[in-house]
């Protein structure tokens, strides 16, 4: 008997395992010519990101790169000024995964542990820290099943209704962030630029028929030196940016996840009308990757069989990935800096921040997610010296997810949404907003039909063109059409059933001989 399949092909992803590594950084420069001695290290601004990333045999190889910008005071005649120097150091490790193999999927980030620089000489500092690698390893897999079955003939199908987690696909796309920044007439003129900050936040990502439209701010801040004076300004921008990625296949009953990192930075300085240095030219180069994903219902064939002829079946058993679900939550963070030597602030020049997870746990219904913020403060005192503070301050927060158990998987991350340093009772008073992400995802069995064929054997002979059978407790009509090699509907007409997913223990039920009804 010629059987015409419709076969249908299923592709999905599995966290197999994540895991963390410690990379050393010890690094020594030179100071350019063109900048003066070293008196006094004020702030390390460290930025790792990830350049290559290689699945191997029960491990990961990541390589990257850190831009270090070194804010430092010199001395001036009687007084200290302000001066910064940029690197750029390169690093690699691996992560241990056992079971990871070359050709799986990965995922992997960088963030700075702690970070310190020190003098080694007036013309020389040294870098050391650690720098946490994470890595995540996903099975993909991909497999046909049968779907239905064309000019079946008298073959019959038991189908049940069920999902299965698809990935439709990553994309990616560039953001480009374009700011002419003016300085205002009662700050001075731009000498030099010591730091760049950027930050991505307020970030909107929905999928549309056929595309992904991705929205965000970028708040870019530059701090720079006064000319013809050592008086240092702190200015910023919040940039939108937006664009619509084509993919195809996606409608907006689709779940994503939209990852961002700053690629590149530009930045120059220009007269402004008056023929006065006062205009910031910034470009800021971001990147968008969003994985789209969605819930397939599929009818599944759980059983076949035809009432004239033996048929045997193929099934397998397949571990499936199942996305529980996800869920954003953002989190106020609050800490009040005591700061050294009884020194009194006057005037906040700059804060910013950087968020890491420490760890991640799920409980009923919910991810809890613990991290750290370090920020780092820049200041005057009342003597209109420049002093800088810092602080590693911890924060915890819960995402409802509901229904998620101990024993599914999670995946965190986070991002830090703003952060602001005000003076109060001569401290520094930090409050940031994070916004923390998590998915839970659990594995699950399922079994497919992957062939049918005929069987060898000889077809059983009927004894009677019609047999009274009494039903058992567990019996359905699938069952018992199956058992009598005849059909539902025949089962059905003959026995004037209402509802044939109603079937009692102890009814008697005609079943048919060769007769066809």
């Amino acid at each position: 008997m010629s059987i015409d399949f419709v076969k249908e092909n299923i592709e999905c992803e599995q966290l197999m395992a994540e895991n963390f590594s410690d990379t050393v950084i010890k690094a020594e420069y030179i100071i350019p010519d063109t900048n003066p001695d070293v008196n006094h290290i004020l702030i390390l601004n460290a930025k790792p990101s990830i350049t290559n990333k290689e699945v191997m045999q029960d491990k990961v190889f990541i390589e990257g790169k850190v831009q270090y910008t070194i804010l430092y005071l010199a001395k001036e005649d009687e007084a200290m000024g302000i001066y910064s120097v940029n690197y750029t150091g390169d690093f690699s490790n691996y992560v241990e995964i056992s079971g990871a193999q070359h050709n799986m999927l990965c995922d992997a980030d960088c963030y700075v542990e702690h970070m310190d620089c020190n003098i080694a000489n007036e013309r020389k500092v040294s870098i050391e820290g650690i720098i946490k690698l994470k890595a995540e390893v996903y099975k993909k897999y991909e497999f046909e099943v049968i779907k239905d079955v064309e000019n079946s003939g008298d073959i019959q199908m038991l189908k049940n209704p069920d999902t299965v987690d698809k990935i439709v696909g990553t994309v990616s796309g560039d953001l480009v962030a374009k700011a002419e920044i003016q300085i205002p007439m009662d700050k001075p003129q731009i000498g030099s630029i010591l730091g760049c900050n950027v930050n991505v936040h307020k970030k909107t990502v929905n999928v549309l028929e056929g595309q992904i439209s991705v929205e965000a701010y970028v708040l870019i801040g530059v701090l720079y030196r006064g000319k013809d004076t050592r008086d240092i300004v702190y200015v910023e921008e919040d940039v939108y940016v937006n664009k619509e990625i084509p993919l195809d296949g996606v409608t907006p009953s689709m779940d994503s996840y939209t990852d961002f990192c700053v690629d590149e930075i530009e930045k120059s300085v220009r007269e402004d009308d008056l023929g006065e240095d006062r205009i910031i030219d910034m470009e800021v180069l971001v990147n968008s990757n969003t994985k789209v994903m969605y819930k397939e219902d599929m009818d599944i064939i759980e059983d076949v069989y035809s009432p004239s002829s033996l048929m045997q079946m193929d099934k397998k058993d397949y571990e499936l990935n199942v996305m529980h679900g996800q869920n954003s939550t953002q989190s106020m963070i609050k800490s009040n800096i005591e700061l050294e030597d009884n020194s009194k602030p006057k005037e906040v020049i700059m804060c910013y921040g950087e968020v890491c997870i420490t760890d991640k746990k799920i409980v009923e219904d919910k991810v809890v997610v613990e991290g750290v913020l370090s920020a780092k403060v820049l200041y005057k005192n009342l003597e209109d010296e420049i002093n800088k503070t810092s602080d590693e301050i911890p924060f915890s927060c819960s995402i409802d997810i509901p229904e998620s158990k101990i024993d599914m998987q999670c995946i965190a991350k986070v991002a830090l949404e703003s952060i602001e340093g005000n003076i109060e009772i001569d401290t520094i008073a930090i409050k940031a907003v994070v916004e923390v992400y998590a998915r839970v995802n659990y594995i699950t069995h399922k079994e497919f039909l992957v062939d049918i064929d005929s069987a060898e054997g000889e077809f059983p002979a009927k004894k009677a063109s019609l047999t009274i059978y009494v039903v058992q407790q567990g019996d359905t009509l699938w069952k018992i059409a199956k058992k009598y090699y005849t059909t539902i509907d025949d089962l059905v007409k003959l026995n004037s059933i209402e509802d044939p997913e109603v079937i009692k223990a102890g009814e008697k039920l005609i079943i048919p001989g060769r007769a066809v009804i």
